[in-house]
């Protein structure tokens, strides 16, 4: 946990943003595999572990925002629970370590929360994504498991997000030191990219250091030599000389603060020359977006210039024409990059997407676009110092997809689709990047994970 202090702090500025009302932060608990006593690894719900730390199953936080009164709820552990689990610190003992005086034992809470009701007094939660909370909110609140969502309080979401997106120097810190996590599982796999090796081994090591850096990865680890499938998970494929390997994974920090990286390798540790053309305009792309990304610019605008750069390096090999500029703004380029150049990251890989992707990277000054390629950028607004974000630019040959848009006729005066033919068995490449947003411009967090095609290059080759 960060100090008592952080925790009574956090609370305190969303006192000041709400002022009716009672809010309810749902814990996680733990979640069976396959019967009831084999469990997942437990992950604790992010907006309760910003606002009271603690990280076991088994609890709620309130916060009653006209008396100020703030109660954790729970229950001590049995002595049957100990003999599994060794000496345990009271319910009231934990409580203390996040700057809680005032605890009850769980079950209270349907009483506390019956008598609000009764009151007609408003509480506020954020959308629950697990099946437990879900019930458990149905039945404290009276209503079907299905309406639950929907009655989730966008007065408190807002907040949320006004106080998560700007990171706090002990997040900084944090992040920025379980970086070093990241770096060994990126540089591993490098290392590993070579002919007879399959997917899954890289996929099994990456996990292990992971986890020997204090975590569990922070997505399911996507490492592919398809890598024209954006979020690929099968690893069944054995590498061979020529392929690229596409790895995005990320891991949890002990607090669980995430990664997120993707580097893409020449398997064996050379591209061939269609390969390096390709790499180096998403090379480009991310050098230009890491350069533009600064505060006051919208995350749209810097999206963009990613995508133009793209397309005018695809347009200098002859698979796409015209106008860049253009080209762009027609969706063009989407073909070779469908998805958003970047998201928010923090105690969420995709931070405090459970509030909703739109409420969190759009506003009423930059809504979402709805044009194919530009609906999927999951973060639009204005940047501000102490956001941290994703770039992540990349280039795809999705077979499916153009023989779609060729079919239709789709974008002609700015794609050649008689040279792309020759491309379709190339796969894809993304190259990803955790940044810092500074008072003046950005910062990576971490030593950068080597990403100049040369020194991928000799990455690799280094475990031959």
């Amino acid at each position: 946990m960060f100090s008592i202090n952080t925790y009574t702090k956090r609370r305190h500025r969303l006192k000041s943003k709400l002022n009716t009302g009672i809010a309810l932060f749902m814990g996680n608990v733990d979640a069976s595999m396959n019967y009831t006593n084999n469990t997942y690894h437990f992950r604790q719900d992010s907006t309760f572990l910003y606002f009271f730390g603690l990280d076991y199953p088994g609890l709620a936080g309130l916060i009653d925002f006209e008396s100020g009164e703030e109660i954790l709820f729970g229950d001590d552990f049995t002595i049957d629970d100990i003999i599994w689990m060794g000496p345990q610190p009271t319910l009231k003992q934990n409580a203390a370590k996040a700057g809680i005086s005032q605890t009850h034992p769980f079950a209270k809470l349907k009483d506390i929360i019956g008598k609000a009701l009764l009151q007609g007094r408003k509480i506020h939660f954020t959308p629950p994504y697990r099946g437990k909370n879900i019930i458990v909110l149905s039945e404290l609140l009276n209503i079907l498991p299905a309406q639950v969502k929907n009655q989730a309080s966008l007065p408190l979401i807002n907040a949320c997000i006004a106080l998560r997106s700007i990171k706090e120097p002990c997040e900084i810190e944090e992040m920025e030191r379980h970086m070093q996590t990241a770096y060994r599982m990126h540089t591993t796999a490098m290392k590993m990219a070579q002919p007879g090796i399959t997917e899954q081994e890289i996929t099994g090591i990456v996990e292990g250091i992971s986890m020997s850096g204090g975590g569990m990865v922070s997505f399911p680890v996507i490492c592919s030599v398809r890598g024209e499938t954006l979020h690929n998970h099968y690893h069944g494929n054995t590498l061979k000389l020529g392929d690229l390997l596409l790895l995005d994974a990320g891991s949890e920090s002990p607090l669980h603060y995430a990664t997120d990286h993707t580097r893409t390798s020449p398997v064996g540790g050379m591209f061939t020359q269609k390969q390096k053309e390709i790499y180096q305009i998403v090379f480009d792309a991310n050098n230009k977006a890491l350069a533009a990304s600064r505060p006051g610019i919208t995350y749209k605008e810097v999206h963009l210039l990613a995508a133009r750069t793209i397309a005018s390096g695809l347009k200098d090999l002859g698979l796409m024409r015209g106008d860049v500029d253009e080209a762009v703004a027609a969706g063009a380029h989407a073909l070779f990059m469908p998805h958003g150049l970047g998201h928010m990251i923090g105690l969420d890989v995709h931070d405090m997407e459970d509030y909703g992707d739109t409420l969190v990277g759009y506003d009423e000054e930059t809504p979402r676009s709805t044009q194919f390629g530009l609906a999927a950028l999951r973060l639009g607004r204005r940047l501000e110092p102490n956001f941290v974000v994703t770039n992540e630019p990349g280039i795809y040959f999705i077979p499916a997809l153009i023989d779609q848009w060729k079919a239709k006729g789709k974008h002609t005066a700015y794609i050649n689709y008689d040279k792309l033919e020759s491309y379709k068995t190339f796969g894809g490449i993304r190259l990803e990047d955790d940044i810092l947003i500074t008072e003046t411009g950005n910062r990576i967090l971490g030593e950068r994970i080597p990403i100049n095609p040369e020194d991928v290059e000799h990455m690799v080759k280094s475990g031959a």
